[in-house]
């Protein structure tokens, strides 16, 4: 089983990949080929400029060609990955069973990361992480730790239907959409990964602190405004869905 340098180093290179799908998949670009370029002039990397954190050092945070500044999010995200994936690790007897299930925890990460930056720079969540993820979410539960198949696939369904029948009925009431397809898709992904108390963290979390961050929005304009802006919803999402898989705050709720 892999120690924690192994589990760093593993992350930061998962980290690095999910900085192309970041940039690509939103614009239906292949996450595969051709190699890493500059995003300004096109310009190839070198292999050395592909190193995790350390490329962004090397490079001084700008192209070696055209000069243009490198995004902070390529280093941050190698960081965060690496971070949850050390955070997640369980350092268990070698197994198929707690290989495939912690492989399935860090796909998870993963998808949440991907998703979060990919939703704040385009307000959408690919079908591709969402349902792609749904997909092998539902075909690896057998490997959960928590839940058996079951529960993880209602709390799935459950997941998706309470979003759906809300955007419904806020559509109904309002006139305007409040939720987006993404994130009811997400919502059934949450649900097979993370169970009921995943869902149930989701839709706490990311209605506190969503409905905090609008406030906030709406008091710096001093008007309205804030408040009828499209704030992206999958990053408070995903943070819910981190609280729970670190946490377990479904459990303190338990009778």
């Amino acid at each position: 089983m892999m120690n924690s340098a192994g589990v760093i180093l593993f992350g930061l290179i998962i980290g690095s990949f999910l900085n192309v799908v970041i940039h690509r998949l939103p614009l239906d670009q292949s996450v595969v080929r051709p190699a890493s370029r500059c995003p300004s002039c096109g310009t190839g990397l070198k292999w050395y400029h592909n190193i995790p954190l350390l490329g962004f050092l090397i490079l001084r945070g700008k192209c070696a060609s055209c000069k243009s500044p490198i995004s902070w999010r390529y280093p941050l995200v190698e960081f965060m990955t690496a971070f949850l994936f050390w955070a997640s690790f369980r350092d268990l007897p070698l197994s198929a069973f707690s290989v495939i299930s912690q492989f399935r925890i860090w796909l998870f990460i993963a998808l949440g990361v991907a998703i979060t930056f990919i939703d704040l720079d385009h307000r959408i969540i690919p079908d591709e992480l969402s349902l792609g993820g749904w997909a092998v979410g539902a075909l690896t539960a057998f490997w959960d730790f928590r839940s058996g198949i079951p529960a993880l696939w209602m709390a799935s369904v459950a997941g998706f239907g309470f979003f759906f029948l809300f955007a419904l009925a806020y559509e109904k009431v309002t006139g305007r959409s409040g939720l987006g397809g993404g994130d009811i898709k997400f919502m059934g992904t949450i649900g097979v990964f993370l169970g009921f108390g995943g869902i149930w963290s989701s839709i706490m979390v990311s209605s506190i602190v969503g409905s905090m961050v609008g406030l906030t929005l709406a008091k710096l304009k001093k008007s309205d405004e804030g408040l009828r802006m499209a704030i992206p919803y999958g990053p408070f999402l995903v943070l819910g869905a981190l609280v729970e898989l670190f946490f377990e705050v479904s459990r303190w709720i338990s009778p």
